[in-house]
C-alpha cells in the first residue's frame, strides 16, 4: 500500500526487513535532495546572494519543523548533527564528562557505551549499568538503588533498544532520574519512526535523533538540548559559523545555541530533506503507523513460532517493530547468507550490542525489523525462505 511512495521498491525485488539499520526514503525526500543540488546549491548562514538565502531559509525551516514535530519549546533547542552517534558523543564530551558517574541500561547500543569508556570509565568505576530481567525488562528497583547511591549522576538510556526492540518506560525513567538530581539523555534512534515523541511531556534533558532511521537522508540527525542546559554544554566542534568574535589576544566568543554547536558546513541537503520525511510521517499519522506495525508484528510472531527449534529472548510485550531470534544448532550467519541468496534482507550478528549478547551467552541473533511499508507478503516470503534455509542447513 505504501511502497509506491518509496522508489527503492520499484527498483529492487529485495524483501527489505532491515529497517532497524536504516529505512527507505520516500520520493519527497529524494526530490528535496535533488532540488537543493540542482536548483539552489549554496552554503548557509554566510553568503547574502539569492540562492544562499534560499538554502538558509530551507535549512532553518527544517529546524522549525523538527521543533514542532517533537514539541520542543523553542527552535534553539534543536541542534543538527550527523546522527545519533555524533549526538551522543557530543553530549558525552561536552557535558557528560563532568559527572562522576554515568548510568546506562544493559541493552545499550555501542554508541551509548564506547563514548563513556573513552573517558576511562569502566564498569563500577564511573560507569554504572542497570540490570535487566530474563525477559530483558528494565529493572526499576536496581535503577533506583543506583540513583540513591549515586545522586547527581548523568543518565543515558535508549528509548527503544537496537538489538531487541524493547521499549523502555522512558517517562518513568526520566522522572526517577530527576528525583535524584540526574540530568538524562534519551537515545531516540529507534523510536521516532514508530511513535510520537513529545520531549516536553517526557521531560528529558537531551534527546538524540536519527534522520536515516526515520525515512530521512543518511548522515543527518539532531540533538534536542533543553534550554536550561545551553550555557552548560561546551561547543563540540569549533570553527566557522559558530563564533561571534575571534581575536588573537582576547580569544573567541561564541554565538548562542544552536549555532555555537553547528560549526563548519553542515549536511545542508540532508537537513533540508529531513523535514520532508517528518512531513511524510505526519501525513500518514502515527496511529496508522503503529496500528500497521502491530498487525505485522503479530503476524510475524505467529508465523515464526511455527518454525522448529526457534529460540526467542523476549516476548513481544513493550516491543516496537523488531524480533530477534536464533535456531538451535544453526549459526545465524549461515541463515543470513542463504536468505540473501533468496532475496531477503535481514540483519544478523551482535547488532552493536555485544554486552547484552555476552549476558545471554550468544554471539548474536537473527533480527527482523519491520516498517509500516512492509506487508504480509514480505513476512510470508521470509517464513518460506527460513524454512528452506533450515532444511538445507540441517540436511
Amino acid at each position: 500500500m505504501y511502497k509506491k511512495d518509496f522508489p527503492f521498491f520499484a527498483n529492487s525485488k529485495t524483501v527489505y526487513l532491515d529497517n532497524g539499520a536504516t529505512t527507505q526514503k520516500p520520493q519527497s525526500v529524494i526530490n528535496a535532495t535533488i532540488d537543493y543540488y540542482t536548483k539552489y546549491c549554496s552554503n548557509t548562514h554566510r553568503s547574502g546572494f539569492g540562492n544562499a538565502a534560499i538554502a538558509t531559509t530551507e535549512f532553518e525551516k527544517s529546524r522549525e519543523v523538527l521543533q514542532k514535530f517533537i514539541n520542543a519549546n523553542k527552535k534553539e533547542e534543536i541542534v543538527f548533527t550527523s546522527g545519533v552517534t555524533q549526538s551522543i558523543n557530543f553530549i558525552a564530551s561536552s557535558f557528560g564528562k563532568r559527572f562522576k558517574n554515568i548510568i546506562i541500561s544493559s541493552l545499550e547500543h555501542h554508541a551509548n557505551i564506547v563514548p563513556w569508556q573513552m573517558q576511562n570509565r569502566t564498569l563500577g568505576n564511573g560507569l554504572l549499568v542497570v540490570n535487566c530481567s530474563d525477559n530483558l525488562d528494565f529493572d526499576f528497583t536496581h535503577f533506583e538503588k543506583l540513583l540513591k547511591e549515586n545522586p547527581n549522576s548523568f543518565v543515558s538510556i535508549a528509548h527503544v533498544t537496537n538489538a531487541f526492540g524493547k521499549v523502555h518506560d522512558i517517562k518513568r525513567i526520566v522522572s526517577l532520574a530527576h528525583s535524584y538530581s540526574c540530568p538524562i539523555m534519551i537515545d531516540g534512534a529507534q523510536s521516532l519512526s514508530g511513535f510520537k515523541i513529545d520531549v516536553q511531556d517526557i521531560d528529558c534533558d537531551f534527546f538524540a535523533i536519527s534522520g536515516h532511521k526515520t525515512f530521512g537522508p543518511t548522515g543527518v540527525g539532531a540533538i534536542y538540548i533543553k534550554e536550561k542546559f545551553h550555557d552548560m554544554v561546551d561547543p563540540y566542534i569549533t570553527g566557522g559559523a559558530a563564533i561571534n568574535l575571534v581575536d588573537l589576544e582576547q580569544g573567541t566568543t561564541f554565538l548562542n545555541s544552536p549555532y555555537k554547536f553547528e560549526a563548519g558546513t553542515q549536511n545542508i541537503a540532508g537537513v533540508i530533506a529531513f523535514k520532508e520525511s517528518l512531513k511524510y510521517i505526519e501525513n500518514i499519522g502515527y496511529k496508522t503507523i503503529q496500528k500497521r506495525k502491530d498487525e505485522l508484528m503479530q503476524y510475524l510472531d505467529s508465523e515464526l513460532k511455527k518454525l522448529p527449534d526457534i529460540i526467542f529472548y523476549n516476548d513481544l510485550k513493550d516491543c516496537s517493530g523488531t524480533r530477534s531470534f536464533n535456531f538451535k544448532d544453526i549459526m545465524h550467519d549461515d541463515i543470513s547468507i542463504l536468505l540473501d541468496k533468496m532475496g531477503i534482507a535481514i540483519r544478523v550478528g551482535h547488532h552493536c550490542a555485544q554486552p547484552i549478547m555476552n549476558k545471554l551467552k550468544i554471539k548474536g541473533t537473527i533480527r527482523v525489523s519491520l516498517a509500516f511499508y512492509n506487508d504480509f507478503s514480505d513476512i510470508d516470503k521470509l517464513i518460506s525462505s527460513l524454512k528452506r534455509a533450515i532444511s538445507m542447513l540441517k540436511d
